[in-house]
């Protein structure tokens, strides 16, 4: 191996070290810790970015970069990615990498009160500095990449993914929805009323169901932990994934397709070549990729009428009752119910795509300067009136109710709808090359799934592109059509 490629091998182990820390310290703010801790957390998870950052823009690492060379083709994607992290990293002072870790962490933990409250002008002041400091990053990685700044921004969360890509793709979703819409109403209506599942639903039979559950889909507990939050999500790292949901003792539907979604993300996670560990070249694919890997276990599996019949008899031997609420046919009616609901993570698979074309437009006028934060809940309100047809009541179930732009997170939210656009194009994928997909499914069997997955996408790690990933997996860049020939299939056949 080349010297200098060897060296900045072990110096993006350390980096990833460190990032592994900031993931854990990330996972306890959400998870453990109390209150009281919020700030000090802060200045920690500051503290490492800025180490990271300072490793990353070193000249030591300049000078490796500039004499590494590779042939293998892992390792030249390797150190494509490598120097791209530098470039990327170089366009911003440690400052400002700082500033904005702190600016995130304060606001992130004013957002989870105000919004409790529907308070929209107590974090205002917060997310108006989030955005300030996220609108000089987009322009210092603009200047360095010779993208626009939103495009930047979005290079961050899914590489090769431009917003003029997206735009087209998101228009043609519209017309789909507004013709689309009214005819999965109509057919609603006219189809039996879903009976409601028999409770009481104790959090403990919950939360062993989907440690079951998710065992079932592939999730190692040597090297996983379930735990609760406010919100569900998947972090830690490939060999300590932590998953977190949240129990509604009149709802087990919540935390268990929860618990699904974040478990796909965690199968991902864990699929990754361990011989990249710690290597760009080693990690996902990005946060589009990410998307498609949770949707596909969820949605495309989970939620299908195959494994409906083996999940049945599943929460019938967890909460009792008569056998007529867990058939199919009526978990179908129940958890593929379509409304113009007003939250994004319950929404159905038709509507949600609608709360990301409104999140992905207004974040682009945050980020351009064209919308200030003092008009962000009149704007979001007229949006999504436009989109959906209803507007929302309060604040807490409009522009208050996700934690992505309060901490820092802006051009995350296209990679949602380009990933379910992904799931179903490879659960197409999938079906063609394991023809016995639907019984394994029906059986509860889902190996085969993962196991194709673990070849096709999750063994690749960061070695594609999202076009190109999806070339490896199906032959096609990505296809929107494969996603609303999913929908008619599911909803209107």
């Amino acid at each position: 191996m080349n010297p200098a490629y060897a060296q900045a091998k072990a110096r993006f182990a350390r980096i990833a070290a460190l990032g592994e820390a900031q993931a854990m310290l990330g996972w306890d703010a959400s998870a453990m810790m109390p209150p009281g801790g919020g700030a000090a957390r802060g200045e920690q998870l500051a503290t490492l970015a800025g180490l990271a950052h300072e490793l990353l823009t070193a000249p030591a690492l300049t000078a490796d970069l500039a004499e590494a060379r590779a042939a293998d083709p892992w390792d030249s994607a390797n150190l494509a990615l490598m120097r791209r992290a530098q470039a990327r990293a170089l366009a911003l002072p440690t400052a400002l990498v700082e500033a904005s870790a702190r600016a995130n962490s304060a606001c992130e933990k004013v957002w989870r009160g105000a919004k409790a409250a529907g308070d929209f002008a107590a974090v205002s002041p917060f997310l108006t500095e989030v955005v300030r400091l996220q609108r000089e990053t987009a322009e210092a990685l603009a200047a360095a990449s010779g993208l626009s700044p939103y495009d930047a921004l979005m290079e961050g969360y899914q590489r090769g993914v431009t917003a003029a890509e997206v735009e087209p793709v998101f228009t043609a979703y519209e017309a789909f929805l507004r013709e689309a819409l009214p005819q999965v109403e109509e057919r609603q209506a006219r189809a039996p009323a879903a009976l409601p599942l028999p409770g009481p639903f104790p959090v403990a039979q919950q939360r062993a169901l989907c440690r079951s559950l998710s065992q079932r889909m592939g999730l190692d507990y040597d090297h996983a932990r379930l735990d609760e939050s406010l919100h569900p999500f998947c972090g830690g790292t490939p060999t300590d994934i932590r998953i977190t949901t949240h129990y509604d003792p009149a709802d087990p539907a919540k935390a268990l397709l929860g618990v699904l979604h974040e478990t796909g993300h965690a199968l991902y996670e864990r699929g990754l070549p361990e011989p990249w560990a710690r290597q760009p070249v080693g990690e996902a694919a990005g946060m589009a990729a990410h998307e498609s890997q949770s949707l596909i276990i969820e949605m495309q599996a989970c939620r299908s009428d195959s494994f409906l019949r083996f999940l049945g008899p599943q929460l019938q031997a967890s909460f009792g009752g008569p056998a007529a609420p867990y058939a199919p046919e009526n978990l179908g009616r129940l958890w593929r119910h379509v409304s113009r609901g007003f939250i994004r993570v319950n929404a159905d698979e038709i509507t949600y795509p609608a709360h990301i074309i409104l999140r992905f437009r207004l974040e682009r006028a945050l980020i351009g300067g064209d919308l200030s934060v003092a008009d962000l809940p009149g704007a979001w309100n007229e949006g999504f009136a436009r989109l959906l047809g209803v507007t929302p009541p309060t604040d807490a179930e409009g522009c208050l109710q996700d934690i992505h732009w309060h901490d820092g997170a802006f051009g995350y939210f296209p990679s949602y709808t380009l990933g379910a656009m992904a799931a179903a194009q490879l659960m197409k994928a999938a079906r063609i090359a394991l023809p016995g997909l639907e019984a394994d499914l029906a059986a509860g069997n889902m190996a085969p799934l993962v196991g194709w997955l673990r070849h096709n996408l999750h063994g690749q790690g960061n070695r594609l592109g999202f076009q190109d990933l999806l070339r490896h997996a199906t032959g096609k860049p990505l296809d929107p059509g494969d996603f609303t020939e999913h929908l008619r299939a599911r909803y209107l056949s």
